[in-house]
């Protein structure tokens, strides 16, 4: 396990539970010396953490990620060595892992928290959750099987898709999400009467502002290895909001409010 923040750690914590030996680096090396009392190994650098390994987790940024495939791909892994990730992104990382020639399964658990590292993490974190599995090209079976061992492992849904689908559908219902909280943050904090609104704000505040408390390097990373698709959805979004402003300057705004209100509470009622 390459990284042990609030992902890596409630991956590797759900492994062992599930009888699996694990073995944990990271640059600090602060969260594998917290996780020893849970039965994760500390490992002292790159080459201790995946010698002999089975499987080698990703659980890092996407941008360290890429640097990760790097290192990788100048050591001498065992040829039956699988290497997985779990970034919020895939093609980008799909590619360089390709470009490496890892035997390589891009990974995306579809769960967090805004809180970040290791003490953050929960063993139960992913149950009953998806997981992406993006299989690699051309078709490997066994190198799938390996991984999706791990998913079992943590009680989540293995979903297939391609890395352009998951980054595209992503995008909408992760990346952009983050990008909408962060500038709300950034929008009502730079006003002048900020303080006197920010000593009024209760749950509405919170919950539309969660995840910009997160991580900054995840996501910014985030963000560099998948602008082409945030930047879609965020061209769509800047429609509607058009549209918005528009019907708050008309002459019939509730009736209007009313309609886009509407739809909105549909279409999630529809995929509830």
């Amino acid at each position: 396990m390459l990284g042990l923040g609030l992902i890596g750690g409630s991956v590797a914590r759900a492994a062992v539970a599930a009888g699996m030996d694990v073995r944990a680096w990271t640059p600090d090396g602060v969260g594998p010396r917290a996780a020893e009392g849970d039965g994760i190994s500390a490992a002292n650098n790159v080459d201790d953490a995946v010698d002999g390994a089975d499987l080698v987790v990703l659980a890092a940024p996407p941008l360290a990620c890429l640097e990760l495939i790097d290192s990788l791909a100048g050591m001498s892994l065992r040829t039956e060595t699988v290497v997985t990730d779990v970034a919020s992104t895939k093609r980008a990382i799909v590619e360089r892992a390709s470009s490496a020639g890892l035997r390589f399964v891009g990974g995306h658990p579809l769960a967090g928290k805004e809180t970040t590292g290791y003490g953050a993490s929960e063993p139960d974190l992913f149950r009953d959750r998806p997981w992406v599995l993006v299989p690699p090209q051309p078709a490997d079976e066994a190198t799938v099987d390996r991984v999706a061992t791990l998913v079992d492992a943590c009680g989540a849904r293995l979903v297939r898709m391609t890395a352009s689908d998951h980054d595209r559908a992503v995008a909408a219902i992760s990346h952009l999400p983050l990008l909408l909280a962060a500038a709300l943050a950034e929008s009502v904090a730079a006003s002048p009467d900020w303080h006197a609104a920010q000593a009024l704000a209760a749950g509405g505040w919170d919950s539309m502002t969660r995840l910009a408390r997160g991580d900054v390097a995840m996501g910014s990373g985030i963000f560099a290895t998948n602008p082409a698709e945030i930047g879609a959805r965020l061209a769509a979004l800047r429609s509607t909001l058009d549209a918005w402003a528009a019907d708050l300057e008309s002459g019939d705004v509730q009736a209007r409010a009313g309609e886009h209100l509407a739809r909105a509470r549909a279409a999630l009622e529809e995929g509830s």
